[in-house]
């Protein structure tokens, strides 16, 4: 078993493979390494310049479409063979120099996990830097796990923790809170962080309402998963509360003779609140769903193409050596 496995997924990286690998190699060398890189769905070169400067620590998983980071994520989990796992960026913006002190960390003291905060981040003030404070200090209020910078790629694990974080949709953003509803043990370390030189960022303004949506599950999961009627029951009881409390204006309004047919409180309370009430549940119920669909019967959220290892194409896990 080799002692770290660095989990990397890329999309459309060509230009950043072989700097982003000699870093890794002249950052790791004296640890009995490996690299997974994951390649989502990329349209470039990426795959062939992964063949070509990839050395025997190499393995690359080529997936059959774009599914993801989050996805990407699990499958180079699953193609892994180190005790240790660590989660690297492909846009060489995280510095991989940082994670021989993260791993030393992680086994002198004995976390389950360290998490790089990005000290002196090289991102745009406006549209990277504000949106992330904001969404960092309400991830951290909503959920209770208090971690600087949820947006930082570059975490290192044990194992066992990486393998259960239980990763799909856009869920990534939220691994401190997945490996929190482990029990895991968090640590955080200021690491590195630089400018991006060669291709564009994936990240958009738009993936604000995707973190919101990711959130309110986080949430859910982070308190009522063991207990969902406390959330249901009292969502269920207010709405119960509103609906009387208008019946009984209502009631009265034609104990006095008024009329009430022609009045849309009663229609209009009821159809806004019982129909956000409606959307949440769905929401969650589905997510839940979706979970228990590919963990209890074991399947993956992803297919690969092809697996390959240094110059060699391999079709299945097996043919990997432990």
């Amino acid at each position: 078993m080799k002692e770290l496995s660095v989990v990397i997924t890329v999309m459309n990286e060509e230009e950043n493979i072989k700097p982003l690998l000699e870093a890794v190699r002249s950052a790791l060398i004296d640890i009995d390494y490996e690299v997974i890189l994951v390649d989502d769905g990329s349209v470039d070169k990426t795959r062939q310049q992964v063949l070509e400067y990839g050395d025997e620590r190499t393995i690359l998983v080529e997936l059959r479409k774009n599914y993801g980071q989050s996805t990407a994520m699990t499958a180079g989990i699953d193609y892994s063979r180190g005790k240790y796992v660590a989660l690297l960026d492909g846009d060489l913006q995280n510095d991989p120099t940082d994670i021989p002190s993260m791993l030393e960390l992680l086994k002198k003291e004995d976390w389950d996990v360290v998490a790089g905060n990005r000290k002196n981040r090289k991102d745009g003030f406006i549209l990277r830097k504000i949106p992330s404070k904001i969404a960092n200090a309400l991830i951290r209020r909503m959920t209770g796990v208090y971690i600087k910078d949820y947006g930082c790629t570059l975490k290192v694990f044990k194992r066992e923790i990486a393998e259960e974080l239980g990763l799909y949709g856009e869920l990534h953003r939220f691994i401190p809170v997945l490996a929190k509803l482990q029990g895991a043990k968090i640590t955080q370390v200021d690491v590195k962080h630089h400018a991006r030189i060669h291709g564009k960022s994936k990240y958009g303004i738009n993936r604000t309402f995707k973190v919101m949506s990711d959130l309110v599950l986080m949430v859910f999961m982070r308190k009522y998963m063991q207990k969902p009627m406390h959330l249901f029951g009292t969502m269920g009881f207010i709405s119960f509360g509103i609906g009387l409390l208008i019946n009984l204006y209502l009631l009265i309004l034609k104990i006095l003779g008024q009329d009430i047919g022609g009045k849309p409180l009663l229609i209009l309370g009821l159809i806004l609140l019982l129909g956000g009430i409606q959307f949440i549940t769905i929401g969650i119920v589905a997510d839940i769903n979706v979970r228990t669909y590919f963990e209890s019967q074991n399947k993956k959220t992803y297919n690969v193409r092809k697996v390959y290892h240094a110059k060699r194409e391999i079709n299945h896990t097996s043919d990997i050596a432990l």
